[in-house]
């Protein structure tokens, strides 16, 4: 404190008075790292590791461009494109994290993500286009109350995926029941886990939040939020709170 002021003093004789504008550069927020997301997961009530990528216990893929920007889901698809990328609901991840409400905006994120090498992409399942559970929760404002300021959007479910298919994106169809019993989030770039309907796992690839620079906690709070509500009620014991990340 003592440096700054003599320093504003020193202007100010010096300028006799008529100097008295600053403009304070500040470093940018250090980044996430993944001990800082297991700390926020245990604070939830998670048991949450992490693993070399060497040491995953599912392999690691390339990322495939021709591969969908799919929904963390760990159900079977009718699409076998399944070296994309995961996001929450496909490409609404990035909508909702962005907080955009128009149908529109959501067009934009659609061209944005194909521009950026990726294939956009939501889904359904047998029960309609609100079979995603991500896509339901956000459009009938079930985020309401976990505190990250997330709100609904203006358009539906069928007015997000024909703005999706519009755009160029692809629509998946999920099929069967949710049976996942861990939250895999990889943080190595580039690199994706493909999902097996016989041994479900949700998959999220953290990267990508930074790719498109996104509120990285924000976004992966939202992930385990979203993993909470959907799984409470679905299984036996309790809701799903396992994580393994991938460095």
């Amino acid at each position: 404190p003592k440096y700054l002021v003599t320093a504003a003093v020193t202007v100010e004789k010096l300028a006799k008075g008529q100097l008295k504008k600053a403009i304070l550069v500040v470093p940018n927020k250090p980044p996430l790292t993944p001990q800082d997301v297991v700390g926020v997961l245990q604070s939830r009530g998670w048991e949450a590791t992490i693993v070399k990528a060497a040491d995953s216990p599912i392999p690691l893929v390339d990322v495939d461009p021709k591969g969908i920007l799919k929904c963390v889901d760990g159900r079977g698809s009718d699409n076998k494109a399944m070296a994309g990328p995961k996001m929450l609901g496909g490409v609404y991840g990035i909508a909702n994290c962005r907080g955009i409400k128009t149908a529109a905006e959501l067009g934009a994120i659609c061209r944005e993500v194909k521009a950026a090498g990726h294939v956009p992409s939501v889904h359904g399942d047998e029960s309609g286009i609100m079979g995603c559970g991500f896509c339901k929760l956000w459009v009938t404002d079930g985020f309401a109350d976990a505190g990250l300021g997330i709100e609904p959007p203006s358009f539906t479910a069928e007015e997000g995926r024909d703005a999706v298919k519009a755009a160029g994106g692809t629509i998946e169809n999920h099929y069967g029941a949710h049976a996942e019993k861990i939250v895999y989030i990889n943080f190595i770039s580039d690199k994706t886990l493909e999902p097996d309907h016989d041994d479900q796992r949700f998959i999220v690839d953290a990267w990508m939040a930074a790719k498109f620079n996104l509120d990285i906690p924000k976004y992966l709070v939202t992930a385990a939020v979203t993993v909470e509500i959907l799984s409470t009620g679905q299984r036996k014991d309790g809701q799903l709170k396992k994580a393994v990340l991938i460095v």
